[in-house]
């Protein structure tokens, strides 16, 4: 993981705080910590105190540790909290453990995280996100593969199918293509912004090629092209996680 998130990822983060969302929420829709979050709205004095919110963004993580220090006391607890949050965003127990020798100079063995993380998951049932989106916020894309297409000579070409759907609405526009280039990918999408006569908010996809240069799990690179193209119309990228194609939804 990256210890310095990407401007435009920092500019997503303030642009989400100013439209109300909360540092939870935020941190859900971008798969990165919570704590990240707060961090880089503190750095940019940009924190909005957002008081009984619905969703509790001031509470501690969800992840309850009643029990958990029965027994012998495990050396991970003074660090319960920055734990149950790399938890709950389905970090593993060598990746927490990889991230507390780095970030805390932790210096006890991977096999007592562990433990200590089996004691959390244990504690209680593993979460299910309930999809909430706004309507005409938040649209869905990806290719899948189309039928065959022949020519004058009865030559077979693979095609495939350019597929945009509204999250709250379930509206689609699919558009047949013979390429997934970034051209033929910004082509589709502004064709399917024109159908559906608006523009999302959040652009959700999974880590097509066209549109994303290197996945990561917190901090994708986007191609370029793809930012101008949002940046036009306002729009924020947020890719899905690697392994994870639509794991939100």
């Amino acid at each position: 993981m990256s210890n310095v998130l990407k401007v435009s990822l920092q500019t997503t983060i303030y642009s989400l705080t100013e439209r109300g969302w909360s540092q939870r929420r935020i941190a859900s829709e971008l798969g990165i910590n919570r704590e990240t979050v707060g961090r880089y709205l503190r750095l940019g004095n940009r924190a909005i105190a957002i008081a009984g919110s619905e969703d509790g963004s001031d509470r501690k993580p969800a992840i309850s540790i009643t029990g958990i220090s029965a027994g012998r006391r495990s050396h991970c607890e003074p660090l319960t909290e920055v734990i149950a949050a790399k938890v709950e965003v389905g970090l593993s127990a060598r990746r927490i453990y990889q991230d507390l020798v780095e970030q805390n100079g932790f210096s006890e063995s991977y096999q007592s995280v562990q433990r200590f993380v089996r004691k959390l998951k244990a504690a209680q049932p593993q979460r299910v996100w309930r999809v909430e989106a706004q309507p005409g916020e938040e649209v869905q894309v990806d290719f899948g593969l189309g039928a065959p297409i022949y020519d004058e000579v009865d030559r077979s070409r693979r095609s495939w199918v350019f597929r945009m759907v509204l999250s709250y609405s379930r509206k689609a526009y699919s558009e047949a293509v013979l390429r997934q280039d970034t051209e033929t990918f910004l082509r589709c999408l502004e064709n399917g912004l024109r159908t559906f006569a608006g523009v999302p908010l959040l652009l959700n996809l999974d880590n097509l090629k066209a549109a994303v240069l290197k996945a990561d799990w917190f901090d994708p690179e986007i191609n370029p092209k793809l930012a101008d193209f949002c940046r036009h119309y306002r729009i924020h990228v947020m890719p899905c996680r690697p392994l994870r194609a639509f794991s939100r939804r």
